[in-house]
């Protein structure tokens, strides 16, 4: 498996508009972030989880050719936002893109992107078809993927686990019942936004504690605002098995 993150920001993104702080200021590559997405290619399949506003960017950094799949963490914009330039692969592919979420978030995507739905359908929308998930394993072209329902607040939101990676962000909450699917994963990804307490995002010290909890051998932390501070600093500042992500780091499992 390889897993290749694609954006590690929070829904601004970093730099943030009009910030002139020393984040948003840094010349350090590790300092740019997109909107939080990433690409899985495992048994020769490829997905991604979620779609955000540099969907279109990530794909052509990433060169991505192939994609079999999207699946989604929720509904919120900066995971979905992206979605329409997605039809670039239903013309390389010449089928319908499979979209996987919770109900309610397929729900907002018919809203969203009604064009794509409608009876008479302008030539060049993009294709779906879309495949409503619960809380229990789904296949995808032979690929077993475990939700795993965390809460962002109020909102319920799925990370995801595939063989031994568990991807999560978007939460401040995760029942004793769903931190079991995450134990005897080799890496996790996990939600980290800022040193300060927060409404809806675990806070540095909060993901740490978890990580530990866990017992997972390696862990990096995403889904990060400018207020966590400069990568190279945090960096240094972490355990030995705890890693900030970045744009375009490339893990193989």
């Amino acid at each position: 498996m390889r897993i290749t993150f694609l954006g590690t920001g929070t829904s601004q993104g970093i730099p943030v508009i009009a910030c002139d702080c020393v984040v948003c200021r840094s010349n350090d590559q590790h300092d740019k972030r997109l909107r939080t997405s990433v690409w899985i290619q495992a048994h020769g399949k490829s997905f991604v989880i979620d779609t955000g506003p540099d969907f279109r960017q990530q794909m052509l950094r990433a060169d991505v050719h192939n994609l079999d799949a999207a699946i989604f963490t929720h509904q919120h914009k900066d995971h979905t936002a992206g979605l329409d330039d997605i039809r670039a692969f239903n013309h390389r592919q010449l089928m319908d893109i499979p979209l996987y979420g919770r109900q309610e978030v397929l729900n907002q995507i018919k809203t969203e992107f009604a064009y794509a739905f409608s009876e008479k359908r302008y030539p060049g929308v993009p294709h779906f078809s879309l495949h409503p998930i619960e809380n229990e394993p789904f296949d995808i072209e032979g690929v077993e993927v475990i939700p795993i329902e965390v809460m962002h607040h109020k909102l319920p939101v799925y990370g995801y686990r595939i063989g031994d990676f568990t991807y999560i962000t978007d939460c401040n909450y995760i029942s004793e019942e769903e931190q079991e699917k995450i134990k005897g994963s080799q890496v996790l990804v996990l939600d980290t936004l800022q040193k300060e307490p927060h409404l809806s995002h675990f806070t540095l010290s909060q993901a740490l504690d978890l990580i530990d909890k866990l017992n997972v051998p390696q862990a990096y932390l995403t889904h990060m605002s400018h207020k966590l501070g400069l990568h190279a600093v945090v960096e240094s500042e972490l355990p030995p098995h705890v890693h900030l992500s970045y744009d375009g780091l490339v893990l193989d499992l």
